[in-house]
């Protein structure tokens, strides 16, 4: 796995939507999966000022990592909400190339399945991934065993804390979601995972240079041949060599 240190978040988060902007130009139908919640959303903003800059979407397509069981596309807390507030709505993407799993299927257990037909049929090319605190990714939550397909799970005390400050109440936080699966996480082409802030440092750590365990999900990107870790010094300050160069503009290369 490969470790690129930044000094701030914002530098890091340039960089990623440069590793995007190389895929989306060299391809002719790349598949991004895509990630929700506060740690991706300037790599949005970024993509979106690329767009205004020139950068077309029309060919590309996108899978998201997962969606709440329970609430409506247009529920201002959906995951389908955000991606449309934050990024699809802003550029030229055709709707219909746009799949997130569907919190409100009567029959859950089928809509797993079409996710999976969906990755099947769209092998993604470059996955954006977060970290939680304690090494979820998507909504893998740590657990005795992990599932390697798309299903539902039950969200984490911790999980749902610390997402209840996009509710307004701890209590409307949805407690269950539909998430990609590991081993579906494990099939992409390239994996970044982005992790920003002290309070991802543990959980960095331990997916870096821990052993590979359910208890720390993202600790099976270990098993993946392409993957980089994109973090800010606090995220980085927990790893082995704390010494270790920290990038800044100058290495950003020409574009950025």
């Amino acid at each position: 796995m490969k470790v690129r240190r930044f000094s701030t978040a914002a530098l890091a988060t340039v960089y990623v939507a440069a590793q995007v902007e190389s895929l989306i130009t060299r391809e002719a139908e790349p598949v991004l999966g895509l990630a929700t919640g506060s740690t991706p959303i300037n790599l949005y903003r970024q993509l979106v000022e690329f767009h205004r800059q020139g950068l077309s979407f029309s060919h590309v397509t996108t899978i998201n990592l997962d969606e709440y069981v329970g609430l409506q596309a247009d529920h201002p807390q959906s995951y389908r909400r955000f991606m449309d507030d934050n990024l699809f709505s802003q550029v030229d993407i055709p709707p219909s190339n746009t799949f997130l799993p569907n919190g409100m299927a009567p029959n859950l257990d089928r809509e797993c399945g079409r996710y999976d037909a969906i990755l099947d049929a769209h092998p993604i090319d470059l996955q954006i991934l977060g970290i939680g605190r304690n090494g979820h990714i998507g909504f893998n939550e740590p657990d005795i065993s992990l599932k390697t397909q798309t299903h539902v799970i039950d969200l984490t005390e911790d999980t749902i804390r610390a997402n209840a400050r996009f509710f307004s109440t701890e209590a409307e936080v949805p407690t269950r979601a539909i998430t990609m699966g590991i081993q579906s996480i494990l099939q992409a082409k390239a994996i970044f995972l982005m992790a920003f802030g002290r309070d991802k440092a543990w959980a960095v750590q331990r997916a870096l240079s821990g052993e590979v365990s359910t208890e720390v999900p993202a600790s099976f990107l270990q098993m993946h041949p392409n993957v980089t870790f994109v973090l800010d010094e606090e995220a980085a300050e927990m790893l082995d060599d704390p010494h270790a160069a920290v990038l800044g503009h100058e290495n950003l290369g020409s574009r950025l």
